[in-house]
């Protein structure tokens, strides 16, 4: 490949699906990318989203790590201001203690979720202020070097699991630079900042004992088909998706009353969100992403394959990657 690609699994919940056949789908997305020669697959936590199943993060990099053997496996991310350090570094040291050097650890510093979900997880609202700290603890509990007298991470110390600062903005691209860790940028959802924080992180970037030069991982948004137009029928239906789940308000609607959503606004919202998405057949999914790692200075893509059912999308993994080889050869 001309570039590594990865992939992150939000393990959703299609129409029809139940939390089992996701988390199946999961499974096999892993395998398909281990087959196919991607980096790494990673899962975001997001808690109280009916249509996601991967807030339990740790939970679900066991079960796909049992039944895969060699692609990475991590957290794209978890959200630290829910957590407390001490249990994210036991969590993920079990994790490479099961699955030696095939585990990451991606941070983020939002919620995740809304207020609500916040006092359910008995969080602080104020908590993502200490974030910089909590990471700093989180990485001393790791190496096995405890900022807490008498405290220790058991599974984890020792076990080096390597962070990456997740971001959106350009906090999280400074923090990044400042603590010598690779940046994962969120373009696949919120692309404004992209070029920006790329640019402020390079620029400012300190080596570290985890990393001596700055690492970019770029999100985008991936459908490829076997035909353009296959691509576009899968594309039209993810709008859909997109409206019903951010401006539905709960509902339950039809195909027509989401293009009535799209219509009246939700578009030019749901578009933006999109604003970076290589759809297409195989050629033209593989200049884009080669076009689009080459703009924005992207080490590696984490591709988000967003078609709607789980056939597509394993499809879409297949193809893309069989794309960028070729562009390679």
């Amino acid at each position: 490949m001309t570039v590594p690609l990865s992939i992150l699994d939000l393990a959703p919940i299609a129409d029809g699906e139940t939390v089992t056949s996701s988390i199946a789908a999961s499974v096999a997305l892993a395998q398909r990318a281990e087959q196919h020669g991607y980096e790494r697959v990673w899962y975001a936590e997001h808690h109280n989203m009916p249509r996601i199943a991967s807030s339990a993060t740790s939970v679900l990099i066991s079960h796909v790590g049992a039944q895969t053997s060699t692609i990475r496996l991590g957290a794209g991310g978890v959200m630290l201001p829910n957590h407390a350090p001490l249990t994210i570094a036991e969590q993920f040291g079990t994790l490479e203690a099961m699955y030696p050097g095939r585990i990451d650890l991606g941070l983020g510093r939002a919620p995740g979720s809304d207020q609500n979900t916040m006092y359910a997880l008995r969080r602080d609202p104020r908590s993502s202020e200490r974030f910089p700290e909590d990471v700093l603890e989180l990485q001393a509990f790791l190496a096995g070097d405890s900022r807490v007298p008498g405290v220790q991470a058991v599974p984890g110390r020792g076990s080096n699991v390597p962070l990456f600062i997740l971001g959106s903005s350009m906090f999280g691209a400074h923090l990044a630079a400042q603590l010598g860790l690779p940046y994962a940028f969120a373009s696949h959802f919120a692309p404004q900042a992209l070029e920006g924080a790329v640019e402020a992180y390079r620029r400012e970037f300190r080596p570290s004992a985890q990393q001596e030069q700055p690492y970019v991982i770029a999100g985008v948004n991936v459908i490829a088909a076997d035909t353009a137009e296959q691509a576009r029928e899968h594309h039209a239906a993810v709008r859909r998706t997109l409206a019903i789940g951010l401006f539905g308000n709960g509902q339950e609607l039809s195909d027509v009353e989401a293009d009535v959503l799209l219509r009246r606004g939700a578009g030019t919202h749901v578009d933006s969100m999109l604003t970076y998405s290589a759809v297409g057949a195989p050629g033209e999914v593989g200049d884009y992403l080669r076009a689009f790692a080459e703009r924005v200075g992207a080490d590696e893509l984490i591709t988000a394959h967003q078609a709607p059912t789980t056939e597509a999308r394993l499809r879409s993994v297949t193809l893309a990657a069989e794309a960028m080889e070729r562009l390679a050869a």
